[in-house]
């Protein structure tokens, strides 16, 4: 059977009589906020010197391709209509925002490497459809299988 703790009582904590009986969670627990909080504000620090460092490092054309990566995102809109149609039952808005956010690092990830198989073929310009290719095929390479668990009937993209 469940028990259900009493009120102003943290769970596991039996229940003291008196009028002290809530002084001593709000030591505790105001402490363990602020520990948590200060954690995460070093921890917000340290992430924005680190992209601090990695900026001042890049060459002006990484400048510039990381500038438009951060202003572009996938419209979630048709991500989550694409994720309905795909699994055939209502996707919530957040559900599709991290879906969303999930495929741009992954378009992010096959557009480096189609860089790298351009700068190894000697080709400067726009990507081309092989490019993307190629470097999907290297993506699967390194990951294994890309998608669905089991491979679905002869699903694949980049088709030729």
């Amino acid at each position: 059977m469940l028990s259900v703790p009493a009120p102003g009582t943290a769970r596991g904590t039996p229940a003291l009589g008196g009028e002290d009986e809530g002084e001593g969670e709000d030591e505790t627990l105001p402490a363990m906020a602020d520990d948590d909080y200060s954690a995460q504000l070093s921890w917000q620090s340290q992430s924005k010197e680190n992209m601090k460092v990695l900026m001042d490092n890049f060459t002006p054309e990484q400048y510039d391709r990381f500038e438009a990566y951060r202003r572009h995102a996938l419209p979630k809109q048709a991500v989550r209509k694409v994720v309905q149609q795909a699994l055939g039952q209502q996707v919530s808005q957040p559900i599709a925002q991290i879906i969303a956010g999930v495929s741009k690092v992954f378009v992010g990830e096959i557009v480096e490497k189609a860089r790298v198989v351009q700068s190894r073929r000697g080709e400067t310009g726009p990507l081309s459809p092989d490019h993307l290719r190629e470097a999907y095929r290297m993506y699967q390479q390194e990951t294994g299988r890309v998608g669905a668990a089991r491979p679905v009937r002869a699903k694949r993209i980049f088709v030729r």
